[in-house]
């Protein structure tokens, strides 16, 4: 049952601010509601201004399958603003085409499929063009780049297109190198450069790691330019507007524990070959090689968390050999702390995952499944595995637990917070939970699940974390 809507005051902010600029983003907080404030942006787009022509939305499959239609559903004043998705078979896309509706939604996957059917009918009907996580689109660039971005990027400036906005609480996840490709889609290129190469070679320079040796001293990374961040912002700044939730509510952070696993003797000795020679022998005398060393650093995770591929062309999980279960013990400890309270798990590798189904008899892997969903948010599901790919935009299960455990990880920063959002602070609030949400990160010592931590407490980047540890590793330090 629809129900009645009420605006915080930065929900109407932010309408305006959509309404007054044409091509703009909004970068605000996971769980501030920006799909309701766009929805009512393009509400007073129809109703108010009296605009004809049609919106589409752009988003990650699970958003444009459903979010937006839910939401749409929701709220009794916006009842008139019917959202098709444009998802499924090539039968049923083409009749969401032919729908008529004033918004229509489509997965950023789809989007080279669509800019040829509308070349086919010489028509781009959209003159409104909402971006939702428009960090799918970071990887843009004028002359390469991704397929789905290069599509949009021949329709993103013609006349058919009125008004832009690109939305996300996470605009760099990965750092202000991520802006570019975004930003291009509102002014292409007025303010970071026409150009990724002239945007880069303005703001960043490439640096050598002083400390390598070998093959690895020809390794560079990119690094920001002292003076680059606060001109970038200051370049940004009349079109970009960011809504932090700790500047309208009184937000508690999560409660984040590390806790220190210690990895059996025969485990350590298989990592720290791995570490240094890139190659160990298993117990009943099969062997592990790495072909170069960032096959090796993922070796070494997987050992750390227990279970390890024998080689990169032999992905089966049920091949791979189990080297321990310390992690697996340590979780079993916050499983008990719990007391009854469901508890998520995020990991990474399908052998991590393999363990856990293996151990955990009352865990439930999270899929696509909408029942699933359900049952996780009616608390019938104790425990549940999820992959960072899987938990992300649109994805609600505050309603079931308030506890996290990173069982494994990886260094995609954008989809570690989305992780987190999904039973984070604003969700609990929103919800009308007055509860801290717990964090706990299982670590093996000793091991590049350091590296990890380092990387996401924002003390350095994915490449200096990485650096640290081989180096770290080099002179015997860990």
């Amino acid at each position: 049952m629809a129900a009645d809507f009420r605006a915080h005051p930065y929900q109407e902010l932010a309408v305006e601010w959509m309404l007054n600029n044409e091509r703009c983003a909004l970068w605000a907080g996971m769980g501030m509601g920006k799909t309701v404030s766009s929805l009512n942006m393009l509400d007073a787009c129809f109703n108010v201004l009296g605009e004809d022509r049609p919106a589409l939305v752009l988003g990650p499959k699970r958003v444009a399958r459903g979010v937006w239609t839910r939401e749409q559903k929701k709220w009794n004043h916006l009842a008139g603003l019917e959202v098709v998705p444009i998802i499924g078979n090539e039968k049923q896309r083409l009749a969401a085409l032919r729908a008529d509706a004033p918004i229509k939604t489509i997965n950023y996957e789809n989007l080279p499929w669509l800019v040829d059917q509308c070349k086919s009918a010489r028509k781009w009907p959209w003159d409104k063009v909402i971006a939702d996580e428009s960090t799918r689109l970071k990887n843009f660039r004028l002359k390469q780049g991704g397929a789905r971005a290069q599509a949009l990027g021949q329709v993103a400036h013609t006349r058919h297109v009125r008004r832009w906005v690109n939305l996300t609480g996470t605009p760099a996840p990965n750092g202000l190198v991520d802006l570019w490709g975004q930003t291009w889609f509102l002014d292409q290129g007025e303010r970071l450069g026409r150009s990724f190469s002239a945007f880069e070679s303005r703001w960043f320079a490439w640096q050598r790691n002083p400390h390598a040796s070998g093959a690895e001293r020809h390794e560079i990374k990119r690094i920001i330019l002292p003076y680059a961040e606060e001109q970038i912002h200051a370049r940004l700044d009349d079109i970009c507007l960011t809504l932090d939730p700790k500047d309208w509510f009184d937000l508690q952070d999560p409660i984040e524990r590390e806790v220190l696993v210690e990895l059996p003797a025969k485990a350590r000795r298989m990592y720290r070959e791995m570490e240094r020679e890139m190659f160990t022998t298993l117990s009943d005398g099969e062997s592990v090689e790495a072909a170069a060393r960032g096959a090796a650093v993922m070796k070494c995770m997987q050992i750390a968390n227990g279970c390890v591929y024998h080689d990169q062309s032999d992905r089966d999980p049920a091949k791979a050999a189990v080297v321990h279960g310390a992690k697996l013990e340590a979780l079993e400890s916050i499983i008990s702390e719990a007391n009854g309270m469901p508890v998520l798990v995020s990991y990474f590798f399908k052998t991590d995952l393999r363990m856990l189904k293996q151990h955990f008899k009352q865990g439930v892997e999270f899929t696509d499944d909408q029942q699933v969903e359900d049952d996780w948010n009616a608390g019938k599901i104790p425990l549940m595995f999820i992959h960072p790919q899987s938990a992300g935009h649109g994805l609600d299960l505050q309603h079931g637990s308030n506890i996290l455990v990173f069982y494994s990880d990886w260094w995609d920063a954008e989809a570690h917070a989305q992780v987190i959002e999904r039973i984070g602070p604003m969700r609990q609030l929103q919800a009308g939970y007055d509860r801290p949400v717990f964090i706990y990160y299982l670590v093996a010592e000793g091991t590049v699940d350091h590296a990890l931590r380092a990387r996401y407490s924002g003390k350095m980047s994915t490449q200096g974390a990485l650096m640290d540890y081989m180096n770290r590793t080099r002179r015997g330090l860990t």
